[in-house]
């Protein structure tokens, strides 16, 4: 693996009670609706070498009968030979998320023992079809962001969660690579805490994820639960626009949440926002807090004699658009902040995915015609023609 790209996990999110139509099961995963072999080949041709492909584990798993998961197999194995005949490798990614409305989500499955049980022997029965595949081209990511361990207070518990997923999807996909991650978000800070003595396998890619700096790369998004939903319009660098201007812009955000944000959550999301551009201010401090996380994971696979090939940039990106909002960040914006990303790890060696196709964070110009962003594409270094 050298240069990745991220495909989308839903399109349109269906419903749970929809999850058994054949217009859903037929087109698994979603994105396949419309595209062409030609459309994955423009892919590769752009310069991926590799996909990872996020598949929901709440749709197997949320009431799902036999006929359902035997179908969403069957679908998941046709997708992945369609993007081998695109000339591209496939990371297969059980991408579980967080919510507040699912039966089964990542709190949920961490949270719930039996469910947690259930989603192992999952992780079991998929890297048994994915056995089938060619392990040249095909590897298996049996966990997204487990959302623990990142207190540092606690003892973590997420290496033995880990140490069981190793083992279902090892015993049943002996031969191909598998994508590990530490906890708290599949941070550089959660893989710290794992130690990879028990797991004990050559086979295996430990990865990590960055965002940073986050009130940067999550303008304008809504899902995050914090102050995010009233950020806007701050470029990449800050020092684009002048100290005055980018102070004026900070101030400008303050007075949007001082007058839309609920009068209960006022306070604490004045305070969340200075925290989180207190030490951004200039491109110098950007790229010392875009580094960190890459120097952990650095100091991580030297201190486990893990070679820089073996750790994997799974995800990064910036928003583009937060859906139903006008503000759109400007591509060079985000294509200098991807061209940083990118150059920090290939400094290290360590293979990216960037994050992702289409939707939010989207490095299509639209998500209808799927054609790649050429200013996105050269800040990632890649081809632009």
């Amino acid at each position: 693996m050298k240069h990745g790209l991220n495909l989308d996990l839903w399109t349109t999110w269906p419903r749970p009670e929809r999850w058994d139509e054949e217009a859903v099961l037929a087109n698994f995963p979603e994105w396949r609706r419309g595209i062409s072999i030609g459309t994955l080949e423009d892919i590769r041709k752009a310069g991926f070498d590799f996909v990872r492909m996020p598949i929901d584990p709440a749709i197997f798993l949320e009431d799902a009968s036999e006929k359902r998961v035997t179908t969403l197999i069957a679908e998941t194995l046709k997708t992945v030979d369609m993007l081998h005949k695109a000339g591209l490798k496939v990371i297969v990614d059980f991408h579980s998320i967080p919510s507040d409305t699912r039966k089964v989500d990542t709190n949920h499955v961490i949270a719930d023992e039996a469910l947690f049980t259930r989603y192992v022997q999952m992780v079991g029965r998929l890297g048994r079809a994915l056995s089938d595949t060619d392990p040249a081209t095909t590897a298996f990511e049996p966990f997204n962001e487990p959302v623990i361990d990142c207190d540092p207070t606690l003892f973590p518990k997420w290496p033995a969660m880990l140490l069981q997923l190793h083992k279902a999807a090892r015993d049943a996909a002996p031969n191909h690579t598998l994508v590990l991650s530490g906890g708290c978000w599949s941070s550089a800070y959660g893989l710290e805490k794992v130690d990879p003595t028990p797991i004990a396998d050559d086979n295996v890619i430990w990865t990590f994820h960055s965002y940073e700096p986050y009130v940067l790369t999550h303008q304008g998004a809504d899902w995050t639960g914090d102050s995010m939903s009233y950020v806007e319009g701050l470029p990449y660098p800050p020092d684009l626009m002048g100290e005055k201007a980018f102070q004026e812009r900070l101030a400008a955000i303050r007075q949007t949440i001082e007058a839309k944000a609920p009068k209960e959550r006022r306070e604490e999301l004045l305070i969340g926002f200075n925290e989180m551009v207190g030490g951004i201010t200039n491109y110098k401090e950007v790229l010392a807090a875009l580094n960190e996380p890459f120097d952990k994971a650095e100091a991580w696979g030297k201190n486990n004699n893990i070679p820089p090939e073996r750790i994997f940039l799974g995800e990064f990106g910036m928003i583009r658009k937060e859906y139903q909002k006008k503000f759109r960040m400007p591509s060079d914006w985000r294509a200098s902040y991807l061209k940083d990303v990118t150059e920090a790890a290939q400094k290290r060696g360590f293979p990216w995915s960037v994050w992702s196709w289409g939707g939010a964070f989207g490095i299509t110009l639209d998500d209808k015609q799927r054609v790649l962003d050429p200013v996105i594409l050269k800040g990632l270094g890649l081809k632009t023609e």
